[in-house]
């Protein structure tokens, strides 16, 4: 009977139909409370023997896709079907089924716990004692004692975690101890809210700092717990503190050793202050916001008196302005000169609006056009009025200076200056200059001796200095606002303009910065900033495009504020004399004040009299002195904790301290570079050997997490569940550690309900495939392996593919790409293992007697296999790791405790065979060629199991030439399939591989029988068969057949073609095995009788 053929792009199908076939399920009745199923396509049916009533059985269908969807739903009407077959009961207890107790499902909320200790508290402990190799330090970028933890927090501390679980398997002395940033503003407001109900102004900075103190050694205890349930394995019970009172006296002794180099300072110049936290801030506490609005003006500064050069050009009698824009009119009060570039040209023009020939002004020539838009005016309808600008005179930037100029509002006379930074991109060429406001004004001023002069108070408002109309005003607001009233007053104002612009925030209030000259102490960056960026060039960034962002923010940095107006912090060691204001900042000085704070913590600077701060040298000299109250930068802070490595564990033949940093991105400004640079100043390395950045979280359409949006997650939620378990069920430890491991965090991550659910589905398979491997080794020993030499070439096979993964996650472990690890274990369980390697060797495990050379050799490959899949994911999922260590650990001679006990990957060169990788390759196309053929034989309702068919393998000779296939094949010249035991198999020689695999190939496609053929070819009858039409063709190959056959003509590339012939099995069903291979019906098969007899 002939039916439509389906017609593939690479090779084309015929099918055909016979009725007389019948066919029955394969399938393998599985222990029901402990049965084991890998991750391949099955269906299952119910045992009716009352002994396997909970038994299941398992039936191999295909293992790749089915060619169409509909070819799907026809296999899963099959395996609905197949649930009706039974097996044969008389044989089912001599198979030798999977038995383990390991469970499919995790139960990680309630399971993971009873593993948790061994791989961590128990842990970190006994490798620190008994690994052999060579101590490994992971320095822990301390996070603030403040709050609950968050995801982010999560996901830093899993990266630490992956890279020193590894280590430790490797043998390494990993150091890990966990740190805590305890000083700084948050905790200090925290305890300040605390105190809410007290009078802030009869608060004593001890009052706050014990509050800060207290709440900032709850939050360490929370979070610790918190870090302790993601499964951190670290020193947490001796982690470091910052407010510690040997973590403090270190780091006075960084700031004396850099005071004593010289890099320490006290100035009166611009720095960042945050008026809404009334404390200086440095560049790694500020962000950004674009969208900042400022009332800018235009401005006409009255000229006082001309430089010759311009007197010269000047029309005599006329009024001169020159034109200034600022930004932030409420620093016109602390202007103290106007600055020019030496090298641009100025214009001196009149304007036809207002039309006033005794008025003119002065800008830069460049600006003109802008000019014309700053004097016009716009009318009550909304139009604006043409300016024309009548040019007077040009010259130099240079021509100007002895020019003076009248401050706009106070009249005072000041000077004009030049600057190099002065451009004529915007405004008007002309720049406002107030030292007290600005670094760039700063510089300019401070060689021409104009100090920085600075009416703005600490909470942002105006002092006395500025004027009585400004005095008490809001600087950022009513300050501006009546700043440009005033200008309005005098006719000083040209134009107001509204501006949005980029603009520095204070990173924690969320409120906007100004800069303020105040007395601050420094730290001078600019003279190390070389030294440091000379000792990164041996360092390891990862991603390596993070080393110019690195590089960027220290080129950029010239100094360091590392002073602060707090009370919660280590203090500045400084005491100043009252009658000069002058600071006591010698040797003798801060070495007392660091003695007393070893003794008696940094609470001794106030609570202790000012004359036992003092050292005894300078009690009795005739001078009285005050302390400072300023305390350090927590950058400061967080900044030396490398001491404690180097005090603990030096290392002095290394060029770096610790052996890895890890942080986010935002670090590279912030603890990364506070953490180079003193680390430079004091050891002339840089504290880290390598350096990985992670990105931030998105949620899962790509917006960053924030508590405002609501759409942060919980990590806590994720491992316990939330409060409606069917809405966010409790996935349990692992899946947060594996999410975080299959991200690419090197670049900003995205998590969401459905990621979470991707990861805990990876889990379930990589569970179901252990499963199945701990199944089929109950009752293995390691001294029952096979040697390699006596292994079939499928299990060399399969050791060579292990070889590979162990290679490849050893290099994704190596490189800190977790996701290449995460991604190397998916691949390696469902495509390695599930549909390949483990769909083939079922039927030995289950049906080969029990110490057969056969399945010992396949128990010996998966013993390798399940100690590199377990080895590989215990650093990314410990608890998994453990517990499926513990189900197989009995199999070992000496087992371990702990799979983190139990070494490294172990995939000896010698397992490395790339002619079997090459052979299997083509083999693995061939298999999925057959399985093709199957599932059409399947949705036409022709077999039922693949056991029911045999494959009939034709190769065609040509007696002429080879056909348009073998052309192609011909234009290949490299070899594609090596030799193997002596015989070679080179391009198109399909023929010669399939002679070596012959008695394989059953094996390999899960049928009852495969053969090969060789059929003498006709070129010329070829050519004609290919251009008969499909009608034609399947009459002609029908005729040589009894039954109904389904033919499928392959090409293997570079190695050959061959035409696939699919019928039914004519022998007997096998009640045993069900392999269709018994001479006589109800009998058991040539390999399942001796089996038998033999129990």
């Amino acid at each position: 009977m002939l039916r439509t053929a389906s017609m593939y792009r690479a090779s084309s199908s015929l099918l055909f139909r016979n009725s007389r076939l019948a066919s029955s399920l394969y399938a393998r009745p599985v222990a029901s409370t402990q049965n084991v199923l890998p991750s391949i396509s099955r269906t299952y049916a119910r045992s009716s023997d009352s002994k396997l009533s909970s038994f299941r059985t398992m039936a191999t269908i295909s293992g790749t896709p089915p060619p169409s969807s509909v070819a799907g739903n026809a296999s899963s009407t099959m395996a609905k079907k197949a649930a009706k077959d039974k097996p044969d009961s008389r044989y089912s207890s001599t198979l030798l089924l999977p038995k383990t107790a390991f469970p499919l499902r995790s139960e990680a909320a309630t399971r993971e716990a009873g593993f948790r200790q061994r791989c961590t508290t128990d842990l970190y402990p006994w490798q620190r004692e008994n690994n052999p190799g060579e101590l490994f330090v992971l320095h822990d970028g301390p996070p603030y004692a403040n709050g609950h933890l968050h995801l982010g927090h999560a996901l830093n501390k899993l990266i630490k975690d992956f890279i020193n679980r590894h280590r430790v398997m490797r043998g390494f002395k990993v150091d890990y101890r966990p740190g805590w940033d305890c000083h700084g503003l948050p905790i200090e407001l925290k305890a300040l809210n605390e105190l809410k109900g007290k009078d802030r102004s009869l608060l004593s900075p001890m009052d706050i700092r014990t509050v800060a103190q207290a709440s900032a050694r709850a939050a360490i205890a929370s979070q610790k717990t918190e870090f302790l349930s993601y499964g951190i394995m670290g020193e947490f019970e001796n982690g470091y503190l910052t407010m510690d009172k040997d973590f403090e006296t270190r780091q006075l002794k960084v700031f004396y050793e850099m005071m004593n180099k010289g890099l320490i300072y006290r100035a009166n110049k611009p720095v960042y202050w945050s008026p809404s936290s009334q404390t200086a801030l440095a560049e790694s506490e500020l962000e950004y916001k674009d969208d900042h609005k400022s009332r800018s003006a235009w401005v006409g500064f009255t000229m006082d008196k001309p430089s010759n050069s311009l007197a010269s050009i000047l029309p005599k009698g006329a009024s001169l302005h020159a034109v200034v824009w600022t930004t932030t009119p409420w620093t016109l009060p602390a202007n103290r000169c106007v600055a020019v570039h030496p090298k641009l040209s100025y214009t001196l023009f009149r304007s036809s609006n207002p039309l006033d020939s005794n008025t003119v002004y002065l800008a830069a020539t460049d600006r003109m056009e802008e000019m014309k838009k700053r004097f016009s005016t716009q009318s009550a309808d909304g139009s604006t009025s043409e300016v024309t600008l009548e040019p007077i005179g040009e010259l130099l930037g240079e021509d100007l200076v002895g020019t003076t100029y009248r401050h706009p509002l106070t009249s005072e006379p000041l000077p004009f200056i030049t600057a190099d930074y002065v451009t004529a991109d915007s405004g008007s060429g002309l720049v406002h200059t107030a030292p007290g406001h600005g670094m760039d004004d700063y510089k300019a001023c401070w060689p021409l001796g104009i100090a920085a002069f600075c009416p703005v108070d600490n909470v942002g408002k105006f002092t006395a200095e500025a004027g009585a109309d400004l005095e008490g005003l809001q600087v950022q607001n009513e300050g501006t606002a009546k700043v440009i009233d005033i200008l309005k007053e005098k006719g000083s104002l040209i134009q107001e303009q509204a501006y949005v612009h980029k603009y520095p925030y204070d990173w924690r209030t969320k409120k906007p910065v100004i800069l303020r000259a105040t007395s601050q102490w420094f730290a001078n960056v600019g003279s190390i900033k070389e030294d440091a960026l000379k000792a990164t060039e041996i360092v390891k960034i990862v991603p390596e495009s993070a080393r110019r962002r690195l590089e960027g923010f220290v080129q950029s940095r010239t100094e360091w504020c590392i002073s602060r107006q707090r009370s919660w912090g280590v203090p500045i060691p400084v005491l100043y004399e009252i009658e000069t204001d002058e600071p006591l900042l010698t040797k003798t000085s801060v070495q007392h004040i660091i003695d007393t704070v070893k003794e008696h913590g940094t609470d001794a600077w106030w609570t202790m009299s000012t004359e036992e701060l003092l050292a005894p040298e300078y009690r009795n000299n005739g001078k009285t002195y005050r302390r400072g109250y300023d305390t350090m930068d927590v950058w400061f802070d967080s900044g030396t904790s490398w001491t404690m490595i180097e005090e603990k564990m030096p290392r002095p033949h290394l060029p770096y301290v610790a052996d890895v940093y890890s942080e986010g991105s935002d670090q590279h400004r912030g603890w990364f570079q506070s953490s180079l640079l003193t680390s430079v100043a004091l050891t002339g390395k840089a504290p880290f050997g390598t350096l990985i950045t992670h990105g931030f979280l998105l949620d899962a359409k790509g917006f960053k997490q924030s508590k405002s949006l609501g759409n942060t997650v919980d990590p806590a939620v994720v491992i316990n569940g939330g409060k409606n378990l069917q809405k966010d069920p409790a996935y349990g430890t692992d899946v947060l550690r594996l999410w975080a491991a299959s991200s690419e965090y090197t670049k900003d991550i995205a998590i969401g309900k459905t990621i979470l659910t991707q990861v805990a589905e990876s889990i379930r398979k990589f569970r179901n495939t252990a499963r199945f491997m701990l199944g089929n080794l109950d009752g293995f020993k390691e001294n029952q392996q096979v040697s390699y030499e006596d292994l079939s070439r499928l299990d060399k096979f399969m050791l060579s593919e292990v070889y590979q993964f162990s290679k490849n996650v050893n290099a994704g472990y190596d490189e800190f790409m977790f996701n290449k690890v995460f991604t190397q274990l998916q691949y390696f369980t469902s495509t390695t293992l599930s549909s390949f390697y483990l769909d083939v060797i079922k039927d030995s495990l289950y049906s080969d007697a029990e110490k057969s050379l056969q399945r010992r050799a396949i128990q010996t490959v998966l013993f390798h296999t399940l100690n590199a899949f377990t080895r590989s994911i215990a650093p990314l999922a410990p608890h998994l790791g453990e517990e499926v260590y513990e189900h197989y650990r009995d199999c070992f001679m000496t087992p371990q405790p702990s799979v983190f006990r139990s070494g490294w990957l172990d995939a000896p060169e010698s397992w490395n065979n790339a002619q079997l990788r090459d052979e299997f390759s083509a083999l693995k196309h061939l298999r999925s060629e057959a399985n093709q053929l199957l599932e059409q034989a399947r949705t036409a309702k022709v077999i039922r199991s693949s056991l029911e068919a045999t494959v009939e393998i034709q190769i065609m000779e040509s007696l002429k030439e080879s056909t348009a296939i073998d052309q192609e094949l011909r234009s290949t010249n490299d070899v594609v399939i090596n030799s193997s035991k002596g015989s070679t198999v080179s391009k198109g020689s399909l023929g010669g591989l399939l002679d070596s695999y012959a008695d394989d190939l059953k094996k390999l496609f899960i049928t009852s029988d495969v053969t090969v053929t060789r059929t003498p070819l006709d070129l010329s009858a070829t050519t004609t068969m290919q251009h008969q039409d499909a009608e034609a063709s399947l009459a002609a190959t029908e005729n040589g057949e009894d039954g109904e056959v389904f033919v499928r003509e392959v090409l293997v590339p570079r190695v050959g073609s061959c035409k696939m012939v699919l019928r039914k099995a004519t022998m007997h069903k096998c009640p045993r095995c069900w392999k269709y291979t018994s001479s006589v019906a109800d009998t058991l098969c040539g390999r399942c009788e001796p089996v038998v007899a033999e129990l």
